[in-house]
């Protein structure tokens, strides 16, 4: 995964969170599960088809932990790096031992502090365990709620907005026909690649996603990795 600019507004876990997950998991199978959403971009959209074979299989992987710790992750990493969100995780698990609601109830502002999360993201970390804890059945039941209801419950929590979500959907459960308008990361790659004069706005950026749709989130994903391609031609040249 390339790092992307600073003012990069993602949020997963870490590195404008445009594309940490990209990074962590990205690898090779011996069954490719993305060859039909693959051959789908291909025929509905000459700019992907052309990406495609310039960047060659998806290898995107969804992460594998439980949902509360990738909303948690998900916190954290909003407009960091993935270096520094991967280091203030590590001293929230060793503060913690597991990652619970209760247990994240029960710290203090000063224990946040030293584990090096912010105040906006104490207070929304927070407010996930008080949803969380109060509606017992909120996390049994994200594999079978639609991405709407989802989204809709998610963004009704302080500090969770349309972008971690997104990210939470995609990079964490794996839904295949997120797209992301908010993403920096993805408005330059778009802009890039269909050579737009300015970044696109969410209506325009829904329009030229049609096409991709129910694999939006595989189309991102490319999207994403055109920007790797970028860097590493200029650095190159």
């Amino acid at each position: 995964m390339s790092p992307l600019p600073r003012n990069a507004n993602t949020g997963g876990f870490g590195r404008p969170f445009s594309f940490v997950y990209v990074g962590c998991y990205h690898v090779h199978m011996s069954t490719n599960p993305h060859i039909k959403a693959v051959r789908h971009l291909s025929r509905r959209c000459p700019t992907m088809k052309s990406l495609i074979r310039r960047v060659g299989p998806c290898t995107w992987q969804p992460a594998v932990d439980d949902p509360f710790t990738l909303i948690v992750r998900c916190v954290i990493s909003q407009q960091i790096s993935w270096k520094a969100a991967k280091s203030i995780t590590a001293r929230l698990l060793d503060a913690v031992g597991s990652v619970t609601p209760r247990r994240l109830a029960k710290l203090t502002d000063e224990q946040y502090q030293s584990c090096g999360v912010s105040g906006p993201k104490r207070r929304a970390l927070r407010a996930v365990c008080d949803y969380v804890l109060a509606n017992r059945r909120f996390l049994s039941g994200i594999p079978s709620t639609a991405d709407e209801v989802l989204r809709e419950r998610l963004v009704s929590i302080n500090g969770i907005g349309p972008w971690t979500v997104d990210m939470f959907m995609m990079f964490g459960l794996g839904r295949t026909d997120v797209l992301a308008v908010g993403d920096y990361g993805i408005r330059v790659g778009v802009q890039k690649l269909f050579g737009l004069p300015d970044l696109p706005k969410p209506a325009e950026m829904e329009r030229i996603a049609e096409p991709w749709q129910p694999y939006r989130s595989v189309a991102s994903w490319y999207v994403w990795r055109s920007l790797e391609f970028d860097k590493k031609s200029a650095k190159e040249g």
